[in-house]
């Protein structure tokens, strides 16, 4: 176990549930909880999670993005205000991913759900959100044209999530990957496909060195 990483990303250890077999993220959980930490499992199945329950009774599992969380220490509510805009539902796993890992880590982000350029006066509804927003997570399939027109609006980060969600020229995800990858708004960061989890955890590290600065300030003795 990577004890140290709490210190060191400021974030623990989190399980990848998919490859493992329930009774070794069950050992993993239970060392982490044992540790004080948090624990976060992602793409997880909910039968594993039973298996999970008997160590760690207390585990919550979100079956729509297939997480599982269990907080042992509460963590420091985060300032600043995160939005996760999806193009449409069969994006909502991913962006739901996203969701829980950001809650996880303090924050308590804005579901903007449905507002894809098909329908591209949805977005446009959600404007005084978006301003609002000191980052945007964007979750799009088919072309992945959604991040660039986010990057034309906003001003704070926009990371963009493709999805493998399309018809076959989608080619699974790579098809919106490569497409915001090109995308003509400067500064969209783009994360691998399906990686909500990876987007929420950017915004994490973006936010974390600014909120422990502030801390450090505000706990300084002022000179003499």
């Amino acid at each position: 176990m990577d004890h140290h990483r709490a210190l060191r990303q400021g974030q623990p250890e989190v399980i990848l549930g998919e490859p493992k077999t329930a009774e070794q993220i069950a050992a993993i959980a239970q060392e982490i909880a044992r540790c004080g930490h948090n624990v976060f499992i992602t793409r997880v199945s909910e039968d594993k999670i039973e298996v999970v329950r008997k160590v760690l009774p207390g585990i919550h599992y979100a079956k729509v993005p297939r997480v599982a969380s269990l907080v042992v220490a509460e963590v420091a509510k985060r300032p600043q205000t995160v939005a996760i805009v999806a193009a449409g539902t069969g994006d909502i796993p991913v962006a739901e991913e996203a969701f829980e890992t950001l809650r996880i880590t303090g924050f308590e982000p804005v579901r903007l759900f449905d507002v894809g350029v098909a329908g591209i006066h949805r977005l446009l509804a959600c404007r005084d959100e978006l301003s609002r927003a000191d980052a945007v997570i964007v979750v799009a399939g088919m072309e992945g044209a959604l991040p660039s027109v986010m990057g034309g609006l906003v001003s704070c980060p926009v990371i963009a999530v493709p999805t493998s969600v399309g018809y076959g020229a989608n080619l699974g995800g790579i098809t919106p990957l490569f497409a915001m990858l090109s995308s003509c708004a400067n500064g969209v960061v783009v994360v691998n496909i399906d990686n909500g989890f990876g987007a929420a955890m950017a915004v994490h590290r973006m936010f974390s060195r600014r909120n422990s600065d502030s801390s450090v300030a505000t706990n300084q003795e002022p000179e003499a």
